[in-house]
């Protein structure tokens, strides 16, 4: 079973997912730290946001896979503080953008969800990557309201101000996309967490999921 889950950034739908993984057992698979991990590697190397044909290389060649908790390994390195680095955020929006990155990373979304029960969660999961997915979810949240869950998170020096500049940007630049923009699919249900716990959210998406497995006999 694929479970998808889109919404914007800091909208709790990766806390949800991750609850998924571990009470459910689902593999847990986030597309944004794929885009993270591949913006980590550029970094790495010295490649500049302006050298796409260089980036589109890197992404290419380094090996991506994740653990069942929804640990990303980059060429078996696992990374986790790096994903979320200030350097990390300034520019992963900008590489998420480009079409053939957008390409390399559905792939490798897809062939890791192969043949698995799977909760996905990222800005096209239930329009391009799994359209046919047996449950979508829509996650969403005010603009303050994730601002301020990201600043409560944050382990950087990064100020709530720095933090709402930076979602607002990231929710242009995802809206606007060629390929993969941020959209409700049709048969998505959409959430807004604004004034929900993370508790309260997880017992929605868990009883579509138990109502599914009921419904198909599983």
């Amino acid at each position: 079973m694929i479970v998808a889950m889109d919404g914007p950034a800091g909208c709790g739908k990766s806390t949800i997912a991750r609850l998924l993984s571990e009470r459910m057992g689902f593999l847990y698979i986030n597309s944004g730290n794929i885009y993270r991990a591949l913006t980590y590697a550029a970094i790495e190397k010295g490649i500049g946001i302006e050298d796409e044909t260089a980036l589109i290389v890197t992404a290419s060649e380094v090996s991506i896979d994740y653990d069942q908790d929804g640990s990303i390994l980059l060429d078996g390195r696992r990374l986790s503080a790096e994903l979320r680095s200030a350097e990390v955020e300034a520019v992963v929006a900008q590489v998420s953008a480009i079409p053939e990155i957008r390409g390399i990373v559905n792939e490798v979304v897809r062939r890791l969800a192969q043949g698995k029960d799977a909760v996905v969660e990222g800005r096209d999961m239930t329009t391009v990557v799994f359209p046919d997915a047996e449950l979508k979810f829509f996650i969403d949240a005010s603009t303050e309201e994730r601002a301020r869950r990201r600043f409560a998170q944050a382990s950087s020096s990064m100020s709530y101000e720095r933090i709402l500049e930076n979602i607002k940007m990231r929710d242009a630049i995802d809206r606007n996309k060629k390929i993969g923009a941020l959209k409700i699919a049709r048969d998505a249900l959409y959430l807004d967490t604004s004034d929900l716990t993370i508790e309260a959210v997880y017992e929605k998406v868990y009883s579509k999921i138990l109502h599914l497995r009921e419904t198909h006999g599983e």
